[in-house]
Protein backbone atom coordinates (compact mmCIF):
# COMPACT_ATOMS: atom_id res chain seq x y z
CA UNK A 1 0.00 0.00 0.00
CA UNK A 2 3.15 2.40 0.00
CA UNK A 3 2.17 5.91 -1.75
CA UNK A 4 -0.90 4.56 -2.64
CA UNK A 5 -3.42 7.99 -2.81
CA UNK A 6 -6.81 8.28 -0.91
CA UNK A 7 -8.88 10.64 -1.69
CA UNK A 8 -10.71 12.58 1.18
CA UNK A 9 -14.29 14.40 0.71
CA UNK A 10 -15.45 17.42 3.09
CA UNK A 11 -11.37 18.37 3.51
CA UNK A 12 -10.98 21.17 5.60
CA UNK A 13 -13.98 19.84 8.10
CA UNK A 14 -13.19 18.64 11.80
CA UNK A 15 -13.80 15.16 10.74
CA UNK A 16 -12.07 15.28 7.44
CA UNK A 17 -8.66 16.41 9.23
CA UNK A 18 -9.71 14.13 12.18
CA UNK A 19 -9.31 11.33 9.68
CA UNK A 20 -6.09 12.33 8.05
CA UNK A 21 -4.73 12.47 11.04
CA UNK A 22 -5.33 8.99 11.65
CA UNK A 23 -4.58 8.05 8.33
CA UNK A 24 -0.92 9.67 8.62
CA UNK A 25 -0.18 8.12 11.76
CA UNK A 26 -1.00 4.61 10.76
CA UNK A 27 0.60 5.01 7.41
CA UNK A 28 2.82 7.96 6.54
CA UNK A 29 3.39 6.73 3.11
CA UNK A 30 0.28 7.29 1.88
CA UNK A 31 -1.01 10.59 0.14
CA UNK A 32 -3.79 12.35 0.76
CA UNK A 33 -5.93 14.50 -1.35
CA UNK A 34 -8.94 16.94 0.13
CA UNK A 35 -12.06 18.47 -2.20
CA UNK A 36 -14.55 20.30 -0.93
CA UNK A 37 -17.03 22.26 -2.77
CA UNK A 38 -16.80 25.16 0.35
CA UNK A 39 -13.68 26.96 -0.39
CA UNK A 40 -13.66 28.58 2.90
CA UNK A 41 -13.50 25.54 4.83
CA UNK A 42 -11.36 23.73 2.06
CA UNK A 43 -8.29 26.58 3.67
CA UNK A 44 -8.48 24.54 6.76
CA UNK A 45 -7.70 21.18 5.19
CA UNK A 46 -4.38 19.33 6.43
CA UNK A 47 -3.67 17.00 3.47
CA UNK A 48 -1.48 17.25 0.71
CA UNK A 49 -3.01 18.75 -1.71
CA UNK A 50 -6.32 20.23 -2.13
CA UNK A 51 -9.00 20.95 -4.92
CA UNK A 52 -12.14 22.73 -5.03
CA UNK A 53 -15.26 21.14 -7.19
CA UNK A 54 -18.23 22.13 -7.85
CA UNK A 55 -21.90 20.83 -6.23
CA UNK A 56 -24.77 18.83 -7.18
CA UNK A 57 -25.42 17.83 -9.64
CA UNK A 58 -21.66 17.93 -10.95
CA UNK A 59 -19.72 16.82 -7.94
CA UNK A 60 -19.82 13.41 -9.04
CA UNK A 61 -18.38 13.89 -12.63
CA UNK A 62 -15.79 16.30 -10.75
CA UNK A 63 -14.87 13.75 -8.37
CA UNK A 64 -14.42 11.14 -11.42
CA UNK A 65 -11.97 13.57 -12.99
CA UNK A 66 -9.90 14.26 -10.24
CA UNK A 67 -9.60 10.61 -9.58
CA UNK A 68 -8.22 9.83 -12.77
CA UNK A 69 -5.84 13.22 -12.76
CA UNK A 70 -4.45 12.39 -9.24
CA UNK A 71 -4.84 8.13 -10.11
CA UNK A 72 -6.41 7.79 -6.81
CA UNK A 73 -7.17 4.26 -5.31
CA UNK A 74 -9.66 5.29 -2.78
CA UNK A 75 -12.23 7.64 -2.29
CA UNK A 76 -13.06 7.94 1.52
CA UNK A 77 -16.63 10.18 1.76
CA UNK A 78 -16.81 11.94 5.32
CA UNK A 79 -20.79 12.92 5.75
CA UNK A 80 -23.66 11.43 4.96
CA UNK A 81 -24.49 13.17 1.96
CA UNK A 82 -21.34 12.62 0.72
CA UNK A 83 -21.92 8.44 1.19
CA UNK A 84 -25.39 8.66 -0.46
CA UNK A 85 -24.24 10.52 -3.40
CA UNK A 86 -21.15 8.47 -4.10
CA UNK A 87 -22.66 5.20 -3.45
CA UNK A 88 -25.23 5.98 -6.66
CA UNK A 89 -21.63 6.43 -8.62
CA UNK A 90 -21.16 4.18 -11.70
CA UNK A 91 -18.13 3.18 -14.29
CA UNK A 92 -14.55 3.89 -12.82
CA UNK A 93 -15.26 5.80 -9.64
CA UNK A 94 -16.99 3.19 -8.30
CA UNK A 95 -14.62 0.92 -8.20
CA UNK A 96 -12.29 3.19 -5.74
CA UNK A 97 -15.28 3.25 -3.10
CA UNK A 98 -15.67 0.94 -0.18
CA UNK A 99 -19.05 1.79 0.42
CA UNK A 100 -21.84 -0.70 2.75
CA UNK A 101 -24.96 -1.42 -0.35
CA UNK A 102 -27.33 1.26 -1.34
CA UNK A 103 -29.93 -0.88 0.29
CA UNK A 104 -28.33 -0.55 3.73
CA UNK A 105 -27.64 2.62 3.43
CA UNK A 106 -31.08 3.36 2.63
CA UNK A 107 -32.29 1.52 5.50
CA UNK A 108 -29.94 3.01 8.00
CA UNK A 109 -31.27 6.64 7.32
CA UNK A 110 -34.68 6.98 8.66
CA UNK A 111 -34.81 6.03 12.49
CA UNK A 112 -38.05 4.82 12.94
CA UNK A 113 -37.97 2.56 10.19
CA UNK A 114 -35.09 1.13 11.63
CA UNK A 115 -36.26 0.74 15.13
CA UNK A 116 -39.30 -1.08 14.06
CA UNK A 117 -36.80 -3.48 11.63
CA UNK A 118 -34.23 -4.01 14.50
CA UNK A 119 -37.23 -4.57 17.36
CA UNK A 120 -38.76 -6.95 15.05
CA UNK A 121 -35.44 -9.04 14.87
CA UNK A 122 -35.28 -9.22 18.68
CA UNK A 123 -32.46 -6.31 18.53
CA UNK A 124 -32.80 -3.72 21.52
CA UNK A 125 -33.99 -0.63 19.94
CA UNK A 126 -36.34 1.93 21.47
CA UNK A 127 -39.94 2.32 20.62
CA UNK A 128 -40.22 4.61 17.98
CA UNK A 129 -43.42 6.23 16.24
CA UNK A 130 -43.33 8.71 13.33
CA UNK A 131 -45.75 11.75 13.83
CA UNK A 132 -48.22 11.74 11.71
CA UNK A 133 -50.03 14.97 12.57
CA UNK A 134 -50.70 16.85 15.86
CA UNK A 135 -53.86 15.55 16.62
CA UNK A 136 -52.40 11.77 17.36
CA UNK A 137 -49.69 13.03 19.29
CA UNK A 138 -51.03 12.77 22.71
CA UNK A 139 -51.88 8.69 21.86
CA UNK A 140 -48.25 8.38 20.37
CA UNK A 141 -46.89 9.76 23.60
CA UNK A 142 -49.03 7.64 25.90
CA UNK A 143 -47.57 4.71 23.46
CA UNK A 144 -43.89 5.47 23.67
CA UNK A 145 -43.24 7.86 27.00
CA UNK A 146 -41.20 5.67 29.29
CA UNK A 147 -42.60 7.41 32.55
CA UNK A 148 -43.23 10.71 32.40
CA UNK A 149 -40.85 11.28 29.40
CA UNK A 150 -40.48 10.67 25.47
CA UNK A 151 -37.68 11.47 23.04
CA UNK A 152 -38.68 13.70 20.23
CA UNK A 153 -36.04 14.36 17.14
CA UNK A 154 -36.19 14.55 13.38
CA UNK A 155 -36.42 11.08 11.81
CA UNK A 156 -33.39 11.80 9.12
CA UNK A 157 -29.62 13.18 9.60
CA UNK A 158 -27.19 13.64 12.33
CA UNK A 159 -25.92 15.85 15.13
CA UNK A 160 -29.49 15.20 17.10
CA UNK A 161 -31.37 17.53 14.94
CA UNK A 162 -34.48 18.80 16.41
CA UNK A 163 -34.17 16.77 19.11
CA UNK A 164 -34.93 17.12 22.58
CA UNK A 165 -36.94 14.94 25.61
CA UNK A 166 -40.61 15.92 26.08
CA UNK A 167 -42.45 15.65 29.56
CA UNK A 168 -46.07 15.57 28.02
CA UNK A 169 -47.64 15.65 24.51
CA UNK A 170 -47.95 18.73 24.96
CA UNK A 171 -44.52 19.71 25.44
CA UNK A 172 -43.93 17.64 22.06
CA UNK A 173 -46.49 19.54 20.15
CA UNK A 174 -44.87 23.24 21.28
CA UNK A 175 -41.41 22.02 20.11
CA UNK A 176 -42.79 20.20 16.95
CA UNK A 177 -44.91 23.54 16.25
CA UNK A 178 -41.57 25.83 16.58
CA UNK A 179 -39.16 23.64 14.51
CA UNK A 180 -42.54 24.00 11.55
CA UNK A 181 -42.60 27.76 12.47
CA UNK A 182 -38.83 29.05 12.48
CA UNK A 183 -37.44 26.31 10.22
CA UNK A 184 -40.10 24.96 7.99
CA UNK A 185 -39.54 21.49 9.28
CA UNK A 186 -43.59 19.48 8.82
CA UNK A 187 -44.62 17.74 11.54
CA UNK A 188 -44.58 14.88 9.27
CA UNK A 189 -40.56 14.48 10.09
CA UNK A 190 -40.72 14.36 13.28
CA UNK A 191 -40.71 11.04 15.42
CA UNK A 192 -41.39 10.11 19.78
CA UNK A 193 -39.67 7.01 20.35
CA UNK A 194 -38.68 6.00 24.41
CA UNK A 195 -36.94 7.63 26.58
CA UNK A 196 -33.19 6.09 26.91
CA UNK A 197 -31.69 7.56 30.49
CA UNK A 198 -28.72 5.37 30.67
CA UNK A 199 -24.86 5.04 29.31
CA UNK A 200 -24.00 6.68 25.62
CA UNK A 201 -22.16 4.21 23.76
CA UNK A 202 -20.28 4.30 20.52
CA UNK A 203 -19.46 0.98 18.63
CA UNK A 204 -17.66 1.79 15.39
CA UNK A 205 -17.04 -1.54 13.22
CA UNK A 206 -15.31 -2.81 9.97
CA UNK A 207 -16.91 -5.41 7.86
CA UNK A 208 -15.71 -7.62 4.70
CA UNK A 209 -18.61 -9.44 3.01
CA UNK A 210 -20.63 -10.09 6.15
CA UNK A 211 -17.62 -10.63 8.58
CA UNK A 212 -16.63 -8.49 11.61
CA UNK A 213 -13.03 -7.84 10.71
CA UNK A 214 -12.46 -4.82 13.32
CA UNK A 215 -14.72 -3.43 16.23
CA UNK A 216 -13.73 -0.87 19.16
CA UNK A 217 -16.03 0.79 21.62
CA UNK A 218 -16.31 4.21 23.68
CA UNK A 219 -18.45 5.92 25.94
CA UNK A 220 -19.11 9.57 25.86
CA UNK A 221 -19.28 11.54 28.91
CA UNK A 222 -20.01 14.96 28.08
CA UNK A 223 -21.11 16.84 25.00
CA UNK A 224 -20.83 19.87 22.62
CA UNK A 225 -23.14 22.90 23.08
CA UNK A 226 -24.84 20.29 25.76
CA UNK A 227 -25.69 23.29 28.15
CA UNK A 228 -27.20 25.05 25.12
CA UNK A 229 -29.56 22.34 24.38
CA UNK A 230 -33.08 20.99 26.37
CA UNK A 231 -31.49 17.55 26.42
CA UNK A 232 -28.18 18.45 27.43
CA UNK A 233 -27.06 15.85 25.31
CA UNK A 234 -25.70 16.06 21.18
CA UNK A 235 -24.57 13.51 19.07
CA UNK A 236 -20.75 14.97 19.65
CA UNK A 237 -19.10 14.14 22.43
CA UNK A 238 -16.58 17.12 23.90
CA UNK A 239 -15.06 14.18 25.97
CA UNK A 240 -15.61 10.12 25.81
CA UNK A 241 -13.55 7.33 26.46
CA UNK A 242 -12.65 4.03 25.44
CA UNK A 243 -14.33 1.27 27.25
CA UNK A 244 -14.22 -2.11 27.40
CA UNK A 245 -18.21 -3.79 26.88
CA UNK A 246 -18.43 -6.88 24.77
CA UNK A 247 -22.46 -6.81 24.91
CA UNK A 248 -21.97 -3.58 23.32
CA UNK A 249 -20.15 -4.90 20.49
CA UNK A 250 -22.76 -8.12 20.49
CA UNK A 251 -25.51 -5.85 20.19
CA UNK A 252 -24.30 -3.75 17.45
CA UNK A 253 -22.97 -7.07 15.39
CA UNK A 254 -26.15 -8.26 15.64
CA UNK A 255 -27.61 -4.92 14.38
CA UNK A 256 -25.61 -4.66 11.39
CA UNK A 257 -25.38 -8.43 9.87
CA UNK A 258 -29.82 -7.54 10.39
CA UNK A 259 -29.33 -4.62 8.35
CA UNK A 260 -26.94 -6.50 5.43
CA UNK A 261 -25.76 -9.97 6.15
CA UNK A 262 -23.25 -9.00 3.29
CA UNK A 263 -21.91 -5.90 5.37
CA UNK A 264 -18.96 -4.13 3.54
CA UNK A 265 -17.08 -1.14 4.57
CA UNK A 266 -17.62 0.68 8.24
CA UNK A 267 -20.58 1.00 10.63
CA UNK A 268 -20.85 3.36 13.73
CA UNK A 269 -23.77 2.13 15.78
CA UNK A 270 -24.69 4.53 18.64
CA UNK A 271 -26.12 3.14 21.55
CA UNK A 272 -27.63 4.26 24.35
CA UNK A 273 -28.73 2.07 27.39
CA UNK A 274 -32.84 1.66 29.07
CA UNK A 275 -33.91 1.76 31.93
CA UNK A 276 -32.63 -1.72 32.47
CA UNK A 277 -29.34 -1.28 31.58
CA UNK A 278 -29.71 -2.72 27.84
CA UNK A 279 -27.93 -1.05 25.57
CA UNK A 280 -30.28 -0.26 22.59
CA UNK A 281 -29.10 1.09 18.83
CA UNK A 282 -30.30 4.55 18.29
CA UNK A 283 -29.09 5.09 15.03
CA UNK A 284 -26.48 3.61 12.43
CA UNK A 285 -24.06 5.76 10.78
CA UNK A 286 -23.38 3.55 7.76
CA UNK A 287 -20.26 4.29 5.30
CA UNK A 288 -18.06 6.94 7.27
CA UNK A 289 -16.10 7.62 10.45
CA UNK A 290 -17.52 9.20 13.39
CA UNK A 291 -15.86 12.79 13.76
CA UNK A 292 -14.41 11.45 16.68
CA UNK A 293 -12.07 8.46 15.25
CA UNK A 294 -8.84 9.46 16.39
CA UNK A 295 -9.89 7.92 20.10
CA UNK A 296 -10.45 4.72 18.01
CA UNK A 297 -7.58 5.16 15.55
CA UNK A 298 -4.40 5.71 17.67
CA UNK A 299 -5.22 3.24 20.61
CA UNK A 300 -5.00 -0.29 20.72
CA UNK A 301 -3.31 -2.79 18.75
CA UNK A 302 -4.72 -1.65 15.02
CA UNK A 303 -5.20 1.48 13.51
CA UNK A 304 -9.10 1.80 12.37
CA UNK A 305 -8.62 4.08 9.27
CA UNK A 306 -5.67 2.77 7.79
CA UNK A 307 -7.20 -0.74 8.54
CA UNK A 308 -9.94 0.34 6.14
CA UNK A 309 -8.01 1.45 3.40
CA UNK A 310 -6.33 -1.87 3.36
CA UNK A 311 -9.33 -3.80 3.29
CA UNK A 312 -10.72 -1.57 0.42
CA UNK A 313 -8.09 -2.55 -1.31
CA UNK A 314 -7.86 -5.82 -0.60
CA UNK A 315 -4.32 -5.66 1.53
CA UNK A 316 -3.26 -8.18 3.98
CA UNK A 317 -4.36 -7.74 7.60
CA UNK A 318 -3.35 -8.83 10.40
CA UNK A 319 -6.30 -9.15 13.04
CA UNK A 320 -6.78 -11.91 14.98
CA UNK A 321 -9.40 -10.89 17.33
CA UNK A 322 -11.68 -8.41 15.74
CA UNK A 323 -12.56 -6.85 18.80
CA UNK A 324 -9.51 -4.68 19.90
CA UNK A 325 -9.91 -2.91 23.18
CA UNK A 326 -7.62 -0.31 24.82
CA UNK A 327 -9.73 0.86 27.77
CA UNK A 328 -9.11 4.26 29.99
CA UNK A 329 -7.86 6.30 27.01
CA UNK A 330 -10.21 10.05 26.83
CA UNK A 331 -10.58 12.17 23.98
CA UNK A 332 -11.28 15.79 24.72
CA UNK A 333 -12.13 18.27 21.95
CA UNK A 334 -12.85 21.62 22.01
CA UNK A 335 -13.81 24.69 19.09
CA UNK A 336 -10.66 26.19 17.52
CA UNK A 337 -8.22 23.19 19.09
CA UNK A 338 -6.79 19.80 17.85
CA UNK A 339 -8.48 16.81 19.58
CA UNK A 340 -6.05 15.55 22.31
CA UNK A 341 -5.51 12.13 23.36
CA UNK A 342 -4.74 11.20 27.42
CA UNK A 343 -4.88 7.85 29.24
CA UNK A 344 -6.01 7.70 32.95
CA UNK A 345 -2.86 7.26 34.40
CA UNK A 346 -1.88 10.74 33.34
CA UNK A 347 -4.65 12.13 35.19
CA UNK A 348 -4.99 10.17 38.04
CA UNK A 349 -1.42 8.74 38.99
CA UNK A 350 -1.54 10.98 41.82
CA UNK A 351 -3.47 11.65 44.66
CA UNK A 352 -4.85 14.89 44.05
CA UNK A 353 -5.15 14.15 40.29
CA UNK A 354 -1.79 14.46 38.94
CA UNK A 355 -1.94 17.90 37.25
CA UNK A 356 -0.42 20.63 38.34
CA UNK A 357 -3.25 23.48 39.21
CA UNK A 358 -2.61 27.29 39.98
CA UNK A 359 -3.87 28.21 43.26
CA UNK A 360 -3.58 31.71 44.65
CA UNK A 361 -2.86 32.40 48.25
CA UNK A 362 -4.71 33.75 50.85
CA UNK A 363 -4.78 37.50 50.69
CA UNK A 364 -2.94 37.80 47.48
CA UNK A 365 0.68 37.24 46.44
CA UNK A 366 2.24 34.44 44.36
CA UNK A 367 0.79 32.11 42.67
CA UNK A 368 2.19 28.85 43.40
CA UNK A 369 1.98 25.28 41.66
CA UNK A 370 0.46 22.38 43.22
CA UNK A 371 0.71 18.37 42.15
CA UNK A 372 1.70 15.01 43.54
CA UNK A 373 5.56 16.17 43.31
CA UNK A 374 7.24 18.97 45.07
CA UNK A 375 7.56 21.72 42.32
CA UNK A 376 9.31 25.56 43.13
CA UNK A 377 6.93 28.13 43.44
CA UNK A 378 5.77 28.74 39.49
CA UNK A 379 6.27 32.46 38.94
CA UNK A 380 4.86 34.99 35.76
CA UNK A 381 8.00 35.41 33.84
CA UNK A 382 6.44 37.06 31.18
CA UNK A 383 3.29 37.98 29.16
CA UNK A 384 2.18 37.42 25.77
CA UNK A 385 -0.88 38.84 23.90
CA UNK A 386 -3.59 36.68 22.39
CA UNK A 387 -6.68 37.38 20.97
CA UNK A 388 -6.48 41.11 22.43
CA UNK A 389 -5.62 39.73 26.21
CA UNK A 390 -2.65 39.76 28.06
CA UNK A 391 -1.96 36.72 30.31
CA UNK A 392 0.84 35.23 32.22
CA UNK A 393 3.39 32.86 30.96
CA UNK A 394 4.31 30.24 33.63
CA UNK A 395 8.17 29.07 34.02
CA UNK A 396 7.98 25.82 32.56
CA UNK A 397 5.03 26.43 30.05
CA UNK A 398 6.20 26.32 26.45
CA UNK A 399 6.20 29.22 24.52
CA UNK A 400 3.65 30.07 22.75
CA UNK A 401 3.31 30.84 19.29
CA UNK A 402 3.68 34.49 17.73
CA UNK A 403 0.22 36.27 17.25
CA UNK A 404 -0.25 36.07 13.11
CA UNK A 405 0.20 39.51 11.03
CA UNK A 406 -3.19 40.99 10.37
CA UNK A 407 -4.03 41.17 6.47
CA UNK A 408 -3.23 44.19 4.80
CA UNK A 409 -7.02 45.54 3.70
CA UNK A 410 -6.02 44.81 -0.11
CA UNK A 411 -4.99 41.61 0.02
CA UNK A 412 -6.83 39.06 -1.66
CA UNK A 413 -7.13 35.63 -3.29
CA UNK A 414 -5.77 32.07 -2.98
CA UNK A 415 -2.77 30.84 -0.62
CA UNK A 416 -1.71 28.21 -3.79
CA UNK A 417 -2.73 25.25 -1.38
CA UNK A 418 -6.15 24.84 -3.29
CA UNK A 419 -6.64 23.46 -6.67
CA UNK A 420 -9.27 23.60 -8.74
CA UNK A 421 -10.02 20.17 -10.77
CA UNK A 422 -9.24 19.97 -14.23
CA UNK A 423 -11.96 21.20 -16.30
CA UNK A 424 -13.78 19.33 -19.00
CA UNK A 425 -13.07 19.69 -22.77
CA UNK A 426 -16.34 21.74 -23.42
CA UNK A 427 -15.64 24.01 -20.09
CA UNK A 428 -11.94 24.98 -21.59
CA UNK A 429 -13.75 25.54 -25.12
CA UNK A 430 -16.71 27.70 -23.27
CA UNK A 431 -13.64 29.72 -21.63
CA UNK A 432 -11.88 30.00 -24.67
CA UNK A 433 -14.98 31.90 -26.58
CA UNK A 434 -15.62 34.23 -23.98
Amino acid sequence: MSGATVLVTEAGSGPANNLIRSLRAGDPSLVVVGCHDDRFALKKSTADRNYAVPGDPRMLAAIARLVRQENVALVIPTTDASVLRLAQARGPLRQRLFLPRLRALQRCRNKDELAAFLRARGIPAPLTVRVRSLATLAASFRRVASGSRAWCRIRTGSGSSGAAPVASAAVARHWIECWRQMRGVPVTAFTLSEYLPGRDFGCQTLWLEGRLVLAKTFERLAYFVGGGTPSGVSSVASLAKTVREPRVVDVAARAVRAVDRRARGIFSVDLKEDARGVPCVTEINAGRFLAGTNLLDLTGKHNMAVTYVRLALRKNIDVAEPYDTDPDHYIVRDLDTLPDLIHADELFSDSDGGAPTLTPRAGGGRTRRRSGRAAPPARATTAYRDSGTTRPRWRGAPTPPPALPRAPRHARGSTGSERRVAASPDARRDRARS
